[in-house]
């Protein structure tokens, strides 16, 4: 969450920021904490004054007692009972105002960077690069037509999926519900291929494997912000009252909550691959064939704490990773600039990476790689002890898919169909142990 000092130092950036995510009621809200903070300081002030006139007090007591007068010392007994009494009333009124003032900073969004654009919706969206050219002749994507020698006769990924019998769609509702799928075959050895393949890349640049659970408790869930924001999109096990994550960002970030690192640490960087879990809830009437949009699917997962100074190096390095997996996979992708409304509820700045599916003739999102500055570290109480000031001060943290399982393979499926099967991009051969799926 937005920090007190920033809100009460740069008011009036905060809220622009605000609109330009378009919060709504972003200068009230502004106004109800800055309004809540001076009950709370206020409070504050006169338990401090009440708790020091305690102490006098009793000390006081103490003295008259030793000089033998009585009277004296039970009625200044009495003021002490009087003022522990207010002392508490005071405790309870401060303890109210920063648990109201903590409710109502969770509910209000990150601030963008300046150079997140303005816009409402994905259509203001700035598309900052494109390998389009370099796979065909034209960057339209309606012209596509990489594999000329196939007649435009593209298949869609889930005809695909039936006819090479590698995803089974129809078994997935049988035993769960629909967006469940199957794999099967080399469609299960396609899955395993690209997770052993992305956690090989990234063990390569750098990031240390993680192994976390897939099932996190309230405290994860609103360290990183999903709860309360995205509690609804969530799988929540009522009787233990635990959620499956949606992102392995969620138990990974979370490792550090509560945590003051030392400088030398930083920057941290993990990776993790996990089962994913959402409910979709709101995405019916959208696109949810095939591999579109599922409730359960595996994503590979890099996750970075680092110092505020060093945070934007740290998100290029990483948007460079997920761009060189795509390159490796030899699919046509896009990179586009998350205009403010558009951004997610914790994000100060995100790259959504997108892959063109030939037969659907659109583009899917596989990826997003977002800067959180120190919202999530806030709300994680995550630190780092600066080696100069030996002061305590807020990480950034930073995360991103690399990559998301089932648009990539409904790409991969797609634009590499050939007469005679699906041609295995060359990066996987080893790990798929064939160069074609039929």
């Amino acid at each position: 969450m937005l920090t007190l000092k920033l809100i009460t130092e740069e008011k009036e950036r905060v809220i622009k920021g605000l609109e330009k995510k378009h919060f709504n009621g972003a200068k009230e809200a502004i106004e109800e904490v800055l309004a809540i903070d001076s009950k709370r300081r206020k409070t504050q002030q006169e338990l401090d004054a009440c708790l020091s006139e305690q102490k006098k007090a009793a000390a006081e007591i103490g003295k008259l007692m030793k000089a033998g007068d009585k009277l004296a010392a039970e009625n200044a007994k009495a003021a002490v009972a009087e003022l522990k009494e207010k002392s508490k009333s005071l405790e309870e009124k401060k303890a109210a105002a920063e648990k109201e003032l903590e409710s109502l900073l969770c509910q209000i969004p990150n601030i963008p960077y300046d150079e997140v654009p303005e816009g409402v919706c994905a259509e203001d969206n700035r598309v900052v690069k494109s390998n389009l050219k370099e796979c065909c002749d034209t960057d339209t994507v309606g012209n596509w037509n990489a594999n000329p020698t196939n007649d435009n006769a593209k298949m869609p990924h889930w005809e695909l999926a039936k006819k090479y019998n590698l995803i089974d769609f129809d078994l997935g509702v049988k035993i769960t519900g629909a967006g469940f799928p199957v794999y099967i075959g080399k469609g299960a050895r396609l899955q395993r291929a690209l997770i052993n393949f992305f956690l090989d890349e990234a063990r390569m640049s750098g990031y240390t494997e993680i192994m976390p659970p897939t099932v996190v408790n309230q405290a994860s869930g609103y360290g990183t912000g999903q709860l309360p924001d995205k509690e609804g999109q969530m799988y929540h096990c009522e009787i233990d009252d635990l959620y499956l994550i949606p992102t392995a960002e969620v138990p990974v970030t979370n490792i550090y909550r509560d945590v003051i690192l030392d400088e030398k640490e930083l920057p941290i960087k993990n990776c993790a691959y996990t089962q994913c879990f959402r409910r979709e809830a709101g995405s019916y009437g959208k696109d949810v064939r095939g591999l579109n949009r599922l409730h359960e699917f595996s994503k590979i997962e890099i996750v970075r704490i680092d110092k505020p100074e060093h945070s934007k190096e740290s998100h290029k390095e990483m948007l460079a990773h997920v761009e060189g997996l795509l390159k490796k996979l030899e699919l046509p992708y896009r990179i586009l600039l998350l205009c403010g409304g558009d951004q997610s509820f914790t994000s100060a700045i995100c790259y959504d990476f997108e892959v063109y599916s030939e037969a659907q003739n659109r583009w899917l999102e596989v990826s997003s790689v977002s800067n959180f500055d120190t919202y999530q570290a806030n709300r994680l109480k995550c630190r780092y002890r600066n080696a100069e000031t030996k002061k305590t001060e807020l990480c950034h943290t930073l995360n991103g898919s690399a990559l998301a399982l089932p648009r990539i393979v409904a790409a991969i499926l797609e634009n590499n169909q050939t007469p005679d099967g699906i041609v295995v991009p060359k990066a996987l051969v080893p790990y798929m142990g064939c160069e074609i799926i039929n």
